[in-house]
């Protein structure tokens, strides 16, 4: 695995919210179809601060419950912060990677992945094979990723100065090994898994920037700025221009190409 890890500040984890938020008005009938309903035992791998955890606890209810795991410990403790804030007590949270869990398998009737394979160059099979053995026959292993390298952003001016954070953003991941554009091969990989494709479909999320909303290219700017890729008149340029967005002066549209694929273990 990596060692890339978004730094998880106050703002990273708002996002974080927003996106959980989101994700289960957009995504609620593939949810359903895919079995996360009342009642249901779900895996959140790859959980971060717990935002779609708590989420996905609200839809499976009081009856279900949901099992999320992160291999990052500063993740974990946010992740459990947030669920006693927020009241959830059918979560349990553990420390293990998207390839090694630790579950046991065939113990859920879903294993949910969200923006994890575009971070884990090289590991992207073998992660979707172990989720495979998570879900019991007739489960499904849920994938969540996106296009990055067919973001787009409006208005041409913000796109001019911030456009230079997304090149380098990609630069990085290039070298980590990581592939931006893993959302289209979700599929490929459900399949090679040996689980029955159910659903693979794609779509842009067109998000109007919030004061003080980043993207995540812009929490990994400190491991940027380590390995050479930005240095402090990059960060400064485009700070510059985030203040400019925040004061209302203009506004910036992002048009993020997401894709969710669904496949079913054969019952």
């Amino acid at each position: 695995m990596n060692d890339y890890m978004l730094t998880l500040s106050e703002t990273e984890v708002a996002r974080y919210r927003f996106m959980a938020q989101a994700a289960a008005e957009r995504e609620r009938d593939r949810w359903t179809a895919a079995g996360v309903v009342p009642g249901a035992q779900v895996a959140d791998i790859g959980c971060g601060p717990g935002a779609m955890s708590c989420v996905l606890a609200a839809a499976v209810g009081p009856t279900g419950t949901v099992s999320a795991v992160d291999r990052d410990p500063q993740a974990l403790e946010l992740a459990r912060s947030s669920a006693r804030e927020a009241g959830v007590s059918n979560v349990s949270f553990r420390e293990g990677s998207a390839a090694a869990t630790g579950l046991p398998a065939q113990s859920v009737d879903v294993a949910m992945l969200r923006h994890v394979l575009a971070h884990n160059g090289g590991q992207e099979q073998h992660i979707v094979d172990h989720l495979a053995t998570l879900v019991r026959p007739g489960g499904a292993v849920y994938l969540v990723d996106v296009d990055a390298t067919a973001i787009r952003l409006h208005p041409s001016a913000s796109t001019a100065v911030l456009a230079g954070l997304g090149e380098r953003y990609h630069q990085f991941h290039t070298r980590l090994g990581n592939d931006l554009s893993v959302g289209l091969r979700l599929a490929d990989l459900l399949m090679l898994a040996g689980l029955e494709q159910v659903d693979h479909r794609g779509d842009y999320q067109i998000v109007r920037s919030q004061a003080g909303m980043r993207p995540p290219s812009w929490a990994a700017r400190e491991q940027m700025q380590a390995t050479g890729i930005i240095d402090s008149d990059d960060i400064a340029r485009w700070e510059s221009e985030f203040q400019r967005l925040d004061s209302g002066q203009t506004s910036l549209t992002m048009f993020v190409p997401v894709f969710v694929a669904v496949g079913r273990k054969p019952a």
